[in-house]
Parts: structure tokens; C-alpha cells; sequence
């Protein structure tokens, strides 16, 4: 798609915030109330980025403004935008699409989108 995101990598946030050691996943809370969840395994490579930025202009609020995490190997509901809070969380916590029968791994190379 060519899509040129620009942001902040995850891993960066994660070793400035220094959560606790039993943190495990981290839960993205959204303006629209939206949640989704993923483990700190997924979230620390190096292609995971909160995004502020896409083609080198900053995001519209379409788009997901002012804050939006870019997960490349998930499907985009993986994606939040319009993010507000971010939490550590030691279990895993089931977002908006998982609660509805979405797979929670959603991993595009598995075509992983159904439980």
C-alpha cells in the first residue's frame, strides 16, 4: 500500500515507562471507547509504532488523530485509534471485535481472523 507511518516505536514507550514485572499484555483504551489488547511479546518488535504521522502529514481525525497504533503482522482491528490510555495489565483482556468472536491473535499471515 506504500503507506509511510511515523511515530514513536512501542519498544521506545515501553523502556520509558518501565511497567511493572508482571506486565504481560497492554490494553489500548479509544476516544469512541473502543479496546483491543495484545501481548508485550507482539508489541515489541520493532515495526510497532504509536503513529501521529502517515505520508508525512499528521493524522486527520479519520485517520485515527491524534494518536494511533500501527501494528503491521495484525489485522487492523489490532490497530486502535484515537487512542487515550494505554495500561499494563498482568492477564489478558479481551477488546471490543475478541468479546464478538474475532480471533484474539489475529495474525495476518495465518488469516487468523475468526475464533
Amino acid at each position: 500500500m506504500g503507506c509511510r507511518w511515523e511515530g514513536i516505536t512501542f519498544k521506545y514507550i515501553f523502556e520509558q515507562v518501565k511497567p511493572k514485572e508482571d506486565a504481560k499484555f497492554v490494553t489500548f483504551e479509544c476516544m469512541d471507547k473502543y479496546t483491543t489488547s495484545l501481548s508485550l511479546e507482539d508489541l515489541m518488535k520493532g515495526d510497532v509504532l504509536l503513529a501521529y504521522k502517515l505520508n508525512g502529514e499528521y493524522l486527520e481525525a479519520g485517520l485515527g488523530a491524534p494518536l494511533r497504533l500501527v501494528v503491521p503482522s495484525k489485522y487492523a482491528y489490532k490497530s486502535s485509534m484515537w487512542i487515550t490510555r494505554i495500561r499494563f495489565t498482568s492477564k489478558k483482556e479481551l477488546g471490543y471485535w475478541e468479546r464478538r468472536g474475532y480471533s484474539d491473535t489475529a495474525d495476518v499471515w495465518k488469516d487468523d481472523r475468526f475464533d
